[in-house]
Parts: C-alpha cells; sequence; structure tokens
C-alpha cells in the first residue's frame, strides 16, 4: 500500500504541470498531499480486509477522508455515484482511477486466478467498461507477479500477453509520446513500463512522474507494482506518514500485519 501512497503524495504537486524531467528536488514538494488515489487504496483495503461491500466502503472513505486541499481530487463521475444518497449502478467508466487504487488485491490473494477476480469485483461497482476492468487485472498481475519474484520482463510479457497492451516501449518512448490523459488504456501500460524499467521503487516513481501526465496517479500504479519488485526504503514510509490523515492508519497497518504474517 504504501507504494501507491507515496507514489500519489511525490506525485501530486506535478498532476497539472506536463512535468517531463525525472530530476525534480525535493522528492516531497512542499505541496505535496494525498488525493483520491491513497484514500480509494485503503477503501479497497478496508473492503478485503473486513468483508465490507467495496461500493460501501468506497462511498465510506470518501466521506470521511477528504483529499488535500488544492491537489486534485475525483472524476466528475465518480463525485456524482460518490455523493448520491444511495450506492449507485456503476456508470461505464475506464478512468484510471479504476487502476490506481487496486494494488492491495494482488497482496492479499495467493492465486493469481483469485486475484485477478478481485480485481474485477472491487472494480466494476463503479468503472465497469471492459477497459477499466482490464486497467485494473493488469495492475493485479503485475503487482502479483513480482511480490512472487517475477523480473521486469516477465512481468512485460505476461501483461501484453494477457491483456494486450504495447508493452515493448521503453519509458523513453512513453515519455516522448504521453500526453495528460486520464483513461486506463492510456495509462496502465505506461504505467506498468516505468516500474519494470526502473532501477528502484524511487526510480520508478520519478519514472512515472517523468511522463508528464496525470502524475500522481501514475506514480500511485508504478508505485504499487515497484513496492512488490524493490521493497520500499524506510526513510520513505517514514517521510510519507506526516501527510496521512490519522484515520488512515488502521486500515494500512492491519493491512502489513496481513501481509507479513502470511507471505
Amino acid at each position: 500500500m504504501y507504494g501507491a501512497i507515496i507514489g500519489d503524495v511525490v506525485g501530486s504537486p506535478y498532476e497539472f504541470s506536463r512535468n517531463k524531467r525525472k530530476d525534480f528536488s525535493p522528492l516531497f514538494h512542499p505541496r505535496a498531499g494525498i488525493t483520491d488515489d491513497t484514500i480509494m487504496t485503503v477503501a479497497v483495503a478496508d473492503s478485503l480486509l473486513n468483508e465490507i461491500h467495496p461500493a460501501e466502503s468506497m462511498r465510506g472513505w470518501g466521506r470521511k477522508v477528504l483529499p488535500t486541499e488544492s491537489l486534485g481530487g475525483y472524476g466528475q463521475g465518480f463525485i456524482k455515484w460518490l455523493a448520491a444518497p444511495d450506492i449507485q449502478p456503476p456508470y461505464n467508466s475506464y478512468g484510471n482511477g479504476a487502476a490506481m487504487r487496486v494494488s492491495p488485491v494482488g497482496w492479499l490473494f495467493d492465486e493469481l486466478a483469485v486475484a485477478l477476480e478481485v480485481a474485477k469485483i472491487v472494480t466494476e461497482v463503479s468503472h465497469s467498461h471492459p477497459e477499466g476492468i482490464k486497467g485494473a487485472q493488469a495492475v493485479v498481475l503485475a503487482v502479483y507477479l513480482a511480490r512472487n519474484g517475477a523480473d521486469g520482463e516477465a512481468i512485460r510479457e505476461a501483461v501484453g500477453d494477457m491483456f494486450g497492451y504495447d508493452m515493448e516501449r521503453s519509458v523513453d518512448i512513453c515519455r516522448d509520446e504521453h500526453v495528460y490523459n486520464e483513461t486506463c488504456q492510456y495509462c496502465v501500460p505506461e504505467s506498468i513500463i516505468c516500474a519494470i524499467e526502473a532501477e528502484s521503487y524511487e526510480d520508478a516513481i520519478r519514472n512515472a512522474i517523468s511522463l508528464g501526465g496525470d502524475a500522481d496517479t501514475l506514480a500511485a500504479i508504478s508505485g504499487g507494482i515497484a513496492e512488490a519488485m524493490f521493497g520500499i526504503p524506510d526513510a520513505l514510509i517514514a517521510e510519507v506518514q506526516s501527510y496521512l490523515k490519522p484515520e488512515l492508519a488502521p486500515v494500512i497497518a492491519q493491512f502489513y500485519q496481513r501481509v507479513d504474517g502470511s507471505h
């Protein structure tokens, strides 16, 4: 979870800046903070850990914890779904919100088929378009394979074979080609490439932010995968905790207790 959360926080100031540099400094910008990516990642984890319907969990967390003021937040379709007095049907979205929140699924299930099915279940409550479900499942596949020891090239091949994404590009090519986009089909493959070509966790989120797109979400997706590939330095976890609202801490702690105790 910290992989996605740190990516979100570090990427948050660059969401609308079209930054194409990896060497930005400091890593945690003074304007950084959590966005909807962190809140919904916690919501998915809470749903799975405590057997809460995913729509109920997302709606509950969306009301309880707000994104950092002045930073990017929820898309308009999700806001309407979130704010309705009762749980609404899904709205056929293929937005990248489907992919930024699912990394916990890749850690909490030991059978790939089950993890992919759970990814579909937690996604389709809002993002029911096939491209939204595909994006979420591709992220879960990458996390699952990485935590089970697959290297970057194996992940590249598996994601390309299963989901048909163009995974043969490099980070440099992705950077040259990428423009701001909030859809799974134009964010998920690039985010996975940023992780699998990285040399470290930090390098992965720097790659993602340097694409010049929806930086917090790209980095949340890449960061969730990179955590499984490289782990995260304790110093980064300590630093990001100052950005987290206290309500989030119990679910994050419960998640790591489950993961550390069973894998």
